[in-house]
């Protein structure tokens, strides 16, 4: 079985992405089954089971999805096997640009769009920088320029990528991807494989139900502002 894991910036487009891809899968008589992580509530499912594939949804509510993801990755698999499938689409929810979902021995996809800012590609960080393919929508409805800059910011990020451009409304690009898939490796089992990067830290006091602000409540993994850098740079 050949695990994909798709993550990117909150709707850039990711469902719809791989739907169109998963079409194509389906054309060539190869089984799917579809996963997605999110954080309180989804309605894509609805979409991937319109193509009549299984699909699992995962709900991590007050647990990082980051996190959540990872804890469950065995059973996930377990749950696709048993499906008989060839092909597990895992779809995760992207939230805070420092999210860290790529895997050794599956194929990852990040999905970019257009339209979040020349600058953002900088700021999201393992996410884009170790995904295997990065899929760019809503080109569309920027100019040719924009889209130049902004594939240009995306591969200075990550150079080792395959960069594609897809347009979620029509599926140009899916079959690009769509190949790609097929010629990932298949994966023996996700137990003992190793995170590309490590997940953000996430123990102190608010991550156990903590609600009052102030240094006396806090414990565990906690960082401060360093108002000195900031003092420096106000001087010059």
């Amino acid at each position: 079985m050949r695990l994909v894991i798709v993550a990117g910036t909150p709707s850039s487009g990711k469902t719809s992405v791989m739907i169109h891809t998963i079409a194509h899968l389906l054309k060539n008589g190869i089984s799917v089954a579809a996963c997605k992580i999110d954080c309180l509530q989804t309605s894509d499912d609805e979409r991937y089971r319109r193509l009549n594939i299984p699909v699992a949804v995962g709900l991590s509510d007050y647990i990082c999805p980051d996190h959540f993801y990872v804890a469950n990755l065995e059973e996930i698999e377990r749950w696709a096997e048993e499906q008989a499938v060839e092909v597990l689409v895992l779809e995760t929810a992207g939230l805070c640009h420092r999210c860290a979902p790529a895997v050794y021995g599956c194929l990852s996809i990040c999905v970019i769009d257009n339209l979040i800012g020349i600058e953002t590609p900088k700021k999201v960080g393992p996410m884009l920088s170790t995904a295997d393919i990065v899929v760019i929508t809503k080109g569309d409805i920027v100019s040719q320029a924009e889209r130049e800059v902004f594939r240009h910011k995306v591969e200075i990020v990550n150079p080792h990528a395959m960069v594609l451009d897809f347009n979620g409304l029509t599926g140009k690009g899916s079959l690009r991807l769509k190949n790609e898939i097929v010629k990932s490796k298949e994966l023996d089992s996700i137990t003992g494989k190793e995170l590309k990067y490590p997940m953000p830290a996430a123990i102190c006091s608010y991550c156990a139900g903590e609600t009052i602000v102030g240094k006396t409540y806090q414990m565990g993994n906690v960082k401060k502002v360093d108002f000195g850098r900031v003092d420096q740079c106000l001087e010059k």
